[in-house]
């Protein structure tokens, strides 16, 4: 048994049920970890799933595959020897999107939190089981890939949801803010703000966001939706100290608290689904 492997059964399924891949080549996955046992088990998992995997065992080498690779996904290790993921992910976050699942320790929690606030999408904890790696993986690119987020045919109108002064491209995974400019959410993000998008003025639950957004089963313990959701209220909010459009429900969840203004609705409020 490898260090930081659980053996398991693989998923009977492969990534390319989550990918619309318009050429024959398949997705690329950059793998940035420095123990090479821990990479060749990633490697033959990810190759097992459809991809062509690249390696990288420092932050220069990620960068540079980041460039020439045009990856689908980058699986990132917290602690590359010397050097620290998440240095590494808010390189990547200032001139890419693509989906980044953190790899951490145990111990690793405040590297989990600061990681999924400047920009990852989501994590796997050492020693992790071989499904969960797959599980995550796929909730990832399903989350960035899925129907509600195809790219827009080519010249087709595309005004988007207003917002409270924000417009909203789900098709282009783009917010533009008050002022006109772009807003920096990752993939997670815009999964959870099309949750409440989806549901507005409705209570949730943090049992129902975790599941609407993919995520795996959390403890009570277990900040992840409320740090998700702290980040995505410092990036749309007015005043992320008083936020006026997803507000806390004591006892519940959080709710989106304003009407959705879809193309086509001539002034008239969305209606939850």
């Amino acid at each position: 048994m490898l260090p930081g492997i659980r053996s398991g059964p693989q998923e009977g399924w492969r990534v390319a049920q989550y990918l619309e891949i318009a050429m024959s080549e398949p997705p690329i996955a950059v793998i940035v970890e420095d123990e090479a046992k821990i990479r060749r088990v990633l490697r033959n998992l990810l190759e097992d799933d459809g991809f062509e995997v690249r390696e990288a065992e420092d932050g220069a080498t990620a960068l540079a595959l980041l460039d020439a690779a045009a990856p689908a996904l980058i699986t990132l290790d917290v602690q590359l020897g010397g050097e620290s993921g998440l240095d590494i992910l808010r390189e990547i976050r200032k001139v890419s999107r693509v989906p980044v699942i953190m790899v951490t320790g145990k111990d690793d929690v405040i590297d989990r939190i600061v990681g999924l606030e400047i920009g990852a999408d989501d994590y796997i904890v050492k020693p992790f089981h071989v499904r969960e790696v797959l599980a995550r993986v796929h909730a990832v690119l399903r989350r960035q890939e899925g129907p509600g987020n195809a790219p827009a045919e080519a010249g087709a109108a595309d005004p988007g949801i207003a917002l409270d002064g924000l417009t909203i491209h789900l098709e282009r995974l783009e917010v533009l803010g008050r002022d006109g400019a772009p807003c920096a959410l990752t993939t997670a993000d815009f999964a959870l703000l099309k949750v409440f998008l989806d549901r507005p003025r409705r209570a949730l639950s943090r049992d129902q966001l975790m599941d609407l957004i993919g995520g795996a089963q959390w403890s009570p313990l277990d900040r992840t939706i409320d740090n998700q959701v702290a980040r995505l209220r410092k990036k749309i909010e007015r005043d992320p100290a008083q936020p006026r459009l997803i507000k806390t429900v004591r006892g519940v969840g959080y709710m989106l608290a304003e009407d959705v203004l879809r193309p086509g609705d001539q002034g008239r409020s969305a209606k939850s689904a």
